[in-house]
């Protein structure tokens, strides 16, 4: 999965932003447990992508909230 930038961010539907908001948390989920039990995950940096791609997506949305109201 790549990272998302926020033009493509902004380009997506409600529904595909929930579910890729979804897929993202539960790698986020996958990456800390592997952190925990002490291995190391596939790729380190991953964990940073995913968390700034999280955020990316809660400011967006927070963003369409203020136009919308």
């Amino acid at each position: 999965m790549a990272i998302l930038r926020p033009k493509q961010i902004r380009e997506m539907s409600k529904k595909d932003l929930q579910t890729k908001f979804v897929e993202l948390k539960k790698e986020l989920v996958k990456i800390k447990a592997q952190i925990s039990k002490g291995t190391l995950p596939e790729n380190p940096g991953r964990t940073k992508e995913v968390r700034r791609t999280i955020a990316r997506i809660n400011h967006i949305n927070k963003e369409v909230l203020k136009e919308k109201a």
